[in-house]
């Protein structure tokens, strides 16, 4: 269940975008580290940075980074509002609604993008989304994880796109 509902979880993003060296991406709300780490161990040479409210949940991620010793990966206890520096992308697991969580990261992206999707948020969700999607005003793109994985818990898990 761990490495489903978590870990495989996580990792649907890198469905969707496969980073590249030299790219840096912010995690907001963090948690454990997902969907951060298992993206971090994945694409060694993107740079990570994981912020989350909740310091204890922080320091955990500290000692799982530690002790697996990942090198791209920084974790921090401070909200997204005050993170400085830009990012090519901001990736999230359903910290909150989208029109809430996009004031907090708008202002965080790199202008020059060097992916297949321009830079933006990819944001990992289930269920119904639509009334969630129009009450946002953004314009999104959505990406069914259940195209990319056969397990019933994807059925209605979607990574959300939104251009920065």
């Amino acid at each position: 269940m761990l490495f489903e509902r978590h870990v495989l979880h996580s990792l649907g993003i890198a469905k969707v975008m496969p980073f590249l060296p030299g790219e840096r991406v912010l995690d907001v709300g963090t948690g454990g580290g997902f969907p951060g780490i298992p993206l971090a161990i994945l694409f060694p040479e993107t740079q990570f940075y994981l912020v989350d409210s909740i310091g204890k949940k922080i320091k955990v991620v500290n000692e799982v980074s530690k002790a697996i010793g990942l090198k791209n990966l920084k974790a921090e206890h401070t909200r997204a509002e005050q993170v400085a520096g830009k990012f090519d992308f901001v990736i999230s697991r359903a910290v909150t609604q989208l029109k809430d969580f996009y004031p907090w990261v708008k202002n965080k992206f790199n202008k020059e993008s060097k992916n297949t999707l321009p830079n933006g948020i990819l944001y990992l969700k289930g269920g119904d989304l639509e009334k969630e999607i129009a009450e946002s005003g953004l314009t999104v793109r959505q990406f069914q994880l259940k195209d990319y994985f056969d397990e019933e818990f994807f059925e209605t898990k979607q990574v959300i796109y939104v251009k920065s």
